[in-house]
């Protein structure tokens, strides 16, 4: 069966009474090469465990259990199970969690399964994209990889150097966590029904820090503070996150190097790492 094919899917999901919710996101893909783009795109090996976010009719979830000893799949719409029982019959290797995936114990999901070579996988709902990578990121899960496909202009920000209008927090925090290995585009129209914009898969390879910190929470607040409003310096911003005097913090970044009137989009990764590390005996007791 052809799980991206209409003709085939629409007479099962009219049988189980599914309509299509705007609330959750739903467009699924109706192109067969683009799930098996995205599969080829994952670390996928006979002794590996995928983690699915989000099945949708069960097209990525059959590439990813042809080419992986068991895949995991997390469903938030109750209402598509009965067409995941018709889909993926020919399958004993997945496992449908029922749940939403931002309170999933993953950590303990892995470690029930028991494997070691383990990576995400999903099409994620254009709504709460930020919240779930951060989550599976911040959770420090043992993952080789993850490969996600969002938003065209959502992964432009996930990708974009410093320096740009596409660069923020989330690509500054991203990068303590991950490094890309590899994306393309997919257009609007291979999905039912058609978004008003296009997507790109992502895959981001997991890493060590690159850089250390003295205080981590501290070393994110920094992050998030640099970018608090874009059109303010990255003196005027930490001034108000922090509430230090702003002479103060423009004496600090004077002292790293930086100019009084430099802003958070300028900055990297290493930078964040040096100005935190620095911050942390602004605010001691």
């Amino acid at each position: 069966m052809n799980l991206a094919s209409l003709k085939e899917i629409r007479p099962i999901l009219e049988k189980n009474g599914f309509n299509f919710s705007k609330g959750l996101g739903q467009n699924f893909l109706i192109n067969e090469s683009i799930p098996k783009k995205i599969a080829q795109l994952c670390p996928s090996s006979k002794s590996s465990l995928a983690i699915e976010i989000g099945t949708g009719v069960g097209c990525l979830t059959k590439e990813l259990a042809f080419r992986n000893k068991k895949v995991v799949a997390v469903e938030l719409d109750k209402r598509l199970l009965p067409v995941l029982s018709e889909t993926l019959a020919e399958f004993d290797n997945i496992r449908i969690i029922n749940d939403d995936i931002l309170k999933v114990d993953l950590k303990a999901v892995i470690e029930e399964e028991g494997f070691k070579d383990v990576f995400v996988c999903g099409n994620l709902p254009y709504y709460i994209t930020t919240p779930i990578v951060m989550k599976i990121f911040e959770s420090r899960l043992p993952l080789k990889s993850v490969v996600i496909m969002v938003q065209k202009e959502v992964a432009e920000r996930f990708l974009a150097p410093p320096g740009t209008k596409n660069y923020g927090a989330i690509t500054a925090a991203i990068s303590y966590y991950a490094k890309v290995a590899g994306s393309f585009s997919v257009s609007a129209g291979n999905f039912f029904p058609k978004p008003n914009v296009d997507s790109a898969v992502v895959r981001f390879d997991l890493i060590s820090p690159p850089v250390s910190v003295k205080d981590e929470t501290l070393f994110f607040r920094v992050l998030r503070a640099a970018f608090l409003m874009r059109r303010k310096t990255l003196a005027n911003n930490l001034q108000t996150a922090f509430s230090l005097p702003k002479n103060d913090v423009v004496s600090m970044l004077v002292s790293l190097g930086y100019s009084s009137s430099v802003r958070g989009e300028e900055l990297g990764i290493s930078d964040f790492a040096r100005i935190s590390d620095v911050i942390v005996s602004f605010l001691k007791p």
